[in-house]
C-alpha cells in the first residue's frame, strides 16, 4: 500500500509540474506602441486571441523605437509597431526574418478651437509651416515613437530642418500619446496624434481635429516575430501563432470590429 501511495504521489507531482511548465509556456511578451494600447485596441483584440489559442499576451507599450530596442535585447517575443523605416532596419539587422502588414489608420493634426495659427485645412505640411512661422505652442512626443518619427518627417518635408525651425512654442514631452494629448488639452497646444488614441481620448476640452485626409498622414502597422537566432529564449511557436492569427481572416475581422461611438479605429489590411 505504501509503495502504491508513493507511486501515486510521484505521478501526481509530475503531472502538476508538467502542467505548470505548459501553463508557463503558453504566454508571450509583445513590445508594442502606446497607440495600440491607449486606443483600447488590445483590450478588445487580445482576449479573442487568447480564447482562440490559449496563449496569453503580456504587452509592454512603448514608443516604436523603444519597442524595437526592447526586442533587440531579447526581452520580447513579438513586436507590433508603426514605423516602416525603423522596422526595415530591424529586419536588416537580422532581429526578425519577416514582417507582415496588419492594419492601418491615419495621423491627424489636433489643435485648439481658437486655431491661432489658422492651421486648419487638408495640407499637413502647410499647416506645420503656419504653426512654426508664428511660434505657436506645439507639443511633440519626443520619444522616438512611430508618431514622433512621422511628425519629424512632416516637419522635414515642409522644409523645416531642426528643432530651432519648428517655432518658439515647440516642446517635447518625452511621453506617450495620451500624455501628449493631455498636455495639449490643458495648455491649448497643437499636436500630431494617431486617430485611434484620439477617438479613445476622454479629455479633449477645446481640442479638435484641424487636419485630416492628407495622404501623407497614412499610418501603417506591422508585426514581426523576434529572430531566435539572435535570442534563443524567444517563444517562437507561440509568437508565430499570434502573427498567424492576427493576419488571418479571424484576427482581421476582430480588428475591423473595434469601434468607438460607431467609428472604426483601425482597418485591417494583411496581405
Amino acid at each position: 500500500m505504501y509503495k502504491f501511495i508513493k507511486l501515486f504521489l510521484t505521478i501526481s507531482l509530475a503531472l502538476v509540474l508538467s502542467n505548470g511548465v505548459q501553463a508557463q509556456q503558453a504566454n508571450i511578451v509583445m513590445s508594442s506602441t502606446t497607440s495600440t494600447e491607449q486606443s483600447g485596441l488590445f483590450s478588445y483584440l487580445l482576449p479573442e486571441f487568447t480564447k482562440a489559442t490559449g496563449i496569453a499576451v503580456k504587452v509592454v507599450a512603448l514608443g516604436t523605437g523603444q519597442a524595437l530596442d526592447m526586442a533587440r535585447r531579447g526581452d520580447a517575443d513579438v513586436v507590433f509597431v508603426h514605423d516602416l523605416v525603423a522596422e526595415q532596419k530591424f529586419l536588416a539587422e537580422g532581429f526578425a526574418t519577416r514582417r507582415f502588414d496588419v492594419m492601418y489608420n491615419d495621423f491627424i493634426l489636433i489643435g485648439p478651437e481658437s486655431d491661432i495659427a489658422k492651421a486648419a485645412g487638408k495640407d499637413v505640411l502647410g499647416s506645420l509651416k503656419k504653426i512654426g512661422a508664428i511660434g505657436a505652442p506645439f507639443v511633440s512626443r519626443g520619444d522616438k515613437s512611430g508618431t514622433h518619427a512621422a511628425e519629424l518627417r512632416y516637419w522635414s518635408m515642409a522644409g523645416m530642418m531642426g528643432r530651432e525651425s519648428f517655432g518658439a512654442g515647440y516642446k517635447e514631452c518625452g511621453c506617450g500619446m495620451g500624455q501628449a494629448l493631455n498636455m495639449a488639452a490643458a495648455t491649448d497646444m497643437y499636436v500630431i496624434s494617431d486617430r485611434g488614441t484620439w477617438l479613445n481620448f476622454k479629455n479633449p476640452r477645446a481640442l479638435k481635429i484641424l487636419v485630416e485626409g492628407d495622404q501623407k498622414l497614412f499610418n501603417q502597422y506591422g508585426v514581426m516575430v523576434v529572430n531566435p537566432a539572435k535570442h534563443p529564449q524567444v517563444k517562437v511557436r507561440e509568437a508565430q501563432a499570434f502573427v498567424d492569427w492576427v493576419i488571418s481572416p479571424a484576427g482581421q475581422a476582430v480588428i475591423n470590429g473595434y469601434k468607438i461611438n460607431g467609428q472604426q479605429l483601425f482597418f485591417a489590411n494583411a496581405k
